[in-house]
């Protein structure tokens, strides 16, 4: 809970076009903590420092229980969720890491799938990777 005001800080810079006006870094900050507090049993941040003590990329990773089945109790899921880098920090592999040590993570607890729901110019790195993409796998858009 420590990395929260970096991470806010990656948040804020990933979504700063759709941020709305008047609301501060330092506030988004505060509301960030409280959400993690809430949910820090099924979400995982992992952080990326390079020389310094701040924060220059993040993944997370949500960890979703399954309906257990008869001879699987506890089966989970886990998704990839809000990886950034910062973008003077790009192209040297941080973000590839960062998702490699989330998805890892997330099998060693017992995973049985790792998802992630990529924009269009990640999906190379996320299938050099070794994500995949599945005709199963379908999704429901917004109207």
């Amino acid at each position: 809970m420590g990395d929260v005001a970096g991470l806010a800080g990656l948040l804020w810079l990933d979504t700063v076009k759709e941020e709305p006006e008047g609301r501060s870094v330092e506030a988004f900050a505060a509301e960030l903590a409280q959400w993690w507090a809430a949910h820090r049993e099924s979400h995982l941040a992992f952080v990326a420092r390079v020389g310094e003590p701040e924060i220059v990329g993040m993944a997370w990773v949500a960890l979703l229980p399954r309906i257990p089945r008869p001879g699987a109790t506890s089966r989970m899921s886990a998704d990839i969720q809000t990886v950034f880098v910062l973008p003077e920090q790009r192209g040297q592999g941080i973000g590839s890491a960062l998702v490699q040590a989330a998805a890892e993570h997330a099998i060693r607890l017992g995973a049985i799938r790792v998802t992630v729901h990529s924009g269009r110019r990640a999906v190379p790195v996320y299938e050099r990777l070794g994500f995949e993409s599945s005709r199963q796998l379908l999704q429901l858009p917004p109207d």
